[in-house]
């Protein structure tokens, strides 16, 4: 596990968050722990390390 900080796209704050970098493709949903909306989780991971990250609000 790694833990990873990025700002939530709803209120900005900066969170944490543990990503399995033993699994490549990763897309999840997870509510922020600041302001509980929705957030979209892409991460793409190789030889244990994050390639790619991304944190998209979710329109409702």
């Amino acid at each position: 596990m790694h833990e990873h900080f990025f700002q939530c796209p709803y209120c900005w704050e900066t969170i944490s968050m543990l990503i399995d970098v033993f699994q490549t493709t990763q897309r999840y949903i997870e509510d922020c722990e600041i302001c509980c909306n929705p957030i979209q989780i892409s991460v793409q991971t190789e030889n244990q390390n994050i390639l790619s990250f991304q944190a998209d609000n979710i329109e409702q």
